[in-house]
């Protein structure tokens, strides 16, 4: 008889295939890099600044009043109630509260969930690149079939032309970013409405990704789907507390639509993560009734752009429009004659800056020399950060 052993079999196993290919995500190499060499991180896209006293205040307050125990699946109904409020008072939508919104683990818990919830195997879902790294992988767990369409290289608008031509009889849904992460592009009243008449003889649902909703800039207004009739009627609406109140660390978002689909939505969040940090709720319900913090965001962040682009305009760097977002993209083509993702190695460590590539926002990798800056951070980290790129 065999000796047994301690240790037991490992069984044979492989990834599923759609995650085949997945490894660390750029932000988390950019990260550590930028650790390692001691670099001004502006790759991964988070503050480094607190958030307002007051909205650690009423959290705390909140947890000491007890609230911390589940709350209901779909949110606690304060919160559930100040964010129909603000949608009305800027986009002049009603959405029901009870029936409407759900609170989510942040907003990237809500686009898989609305992905889970209406794609079936086979689907076809439409995505736009550039585009946030999840949106692929999302729909392939969920069993359906990513048709990347580009948007147009170097100004990052859509091409409707492109987008009706990949639409075919088994389109799902057409997910869209505005404003935009990494290009920092905003899409127009004319863009939506171009989406509106394109959506409007057909099924297709939309998932529109809004969380960088508080930060249009130059005096121009977010154009929600919830502002167009025909889009907010077959429209996820994505948007995130964490992006709003510099507390990425939360994660905690919400999503509204039209009751037919938020029942859907709501089975597969059930199951997903039946609820969120109750506290967390009741603090931004009482926190959400100033509605000058996310009001006064646009000027906040305008500020730090136009600090950022001022200090980028003495490098050799092409400055490249920055409509919204937090983010700031630069050409690097007279600069270096390397690829992106080598250029911003280089750059972590020869100059101590971290950037992204934009080709790690496509598929198939595109490279139009072209890298994605994070100015969500204290001024002093700016003037860091230009100090060392005024070498370029």
């Amino acid at each position: 008889m065999e000796a047994s052993t301690s240790a037991g079999r490992q069984p044979a196993f492989s990834s599923k295939p759609c995650l085949d290919s997945i490894g660390t995500t750029i932000f988390t190499v950019m990260s550590a890099l930028a650790a390692e060499h001691k670099a001004v991180n502006l790759g991964q896209g988070f503050p480094d600044f607190a958030c307002d006293p007051a909205l650690v205040d009423a959290v705390t307050q909140a947890m000491q009043a007890g609230h911390n125990q589940y709350p209901p699946m779909v949110g606690v109904p304060v919160l559930r109630q100040a964010i129909c409020h603000k949608i009305v008072a800027l986009h002049q939508r009603q959405y029901n509260a009870d029936t409407e919104i759900t609170i989510t683990a942040g907003a990237t818990q809500g686009i898989i969930t609305a992905i889970l919830a209406i794609v079936r195997a086979g689907d076809e879902v439409i995505v736009l690149e550039p585009c946030y790294d999840s949106y692929v992988p999302n729909i392939e767990l969920a069993g359906g079939v990513a048709v990347r369409v580009p948007l147009t290289p170097g100004t990052f608008r859509p091409d409707f032309a492109k987008i009706a031509a990949a639409m075919t009889p088994r389109t799902r849904a057409i997910i869209i970013n505005s404003p935009h992460n990494p290009s920092a592009t905003v899409w127009s009243d004319a863009d939506m409405q171009a989406l509106q008449n394109m959506l409007a003889p057909t099924d297709v649902l939309l998932i529109s990704d809004e969380v960088y909703e508080h930060m249009v800039f130059d005096g121009q207004q977010h154009q929600s789907a919830a502002r167009f009739d025909g889009l907010a009627a077959r429209a996820f609406i994505v948007s995130s507390f964490g992006k709003t109140y510099h507390v990425t660390g939360w994660k905690i978002g919400y999503v509204a639509a039209p009751a037919f689909l938020m029942a859907e939505f709501r089975k597969v969040h059930q199951f997903n993560v039946f609820t969120v940090n109750t506290p967390v709720q009741y603090g931004l319900a009482q926190y959400m009734a100033n509605p000058a913090p996310y009001l006064e965001l646009p000027a906040f962040y305008q500020r730090k752009r136009d600090l950022f682009r001022t200090g980028l305009a003495k490098t050799r760097l092409k400055l490249l429009p920055s409509e919204g977002s937090y983010f700031q993209c630069v050409d690097i083509s007279e600069v270096s004659d390397l690829g992106e993702a080598d250029f911003c190695q280089w750059l972590t460590r020869e100059i101590g800056v971290a950037a992204i590539p934009l080709s790690a926002f496509y598929g198939n990798g595109f490279d139009q020399r072209v890298v994605r800056f994070c100015f969500a951070k204290q001024d002093q980290t700016l003037q860091s950060a230009l100090q060392r790129l005024q070498k370029l």
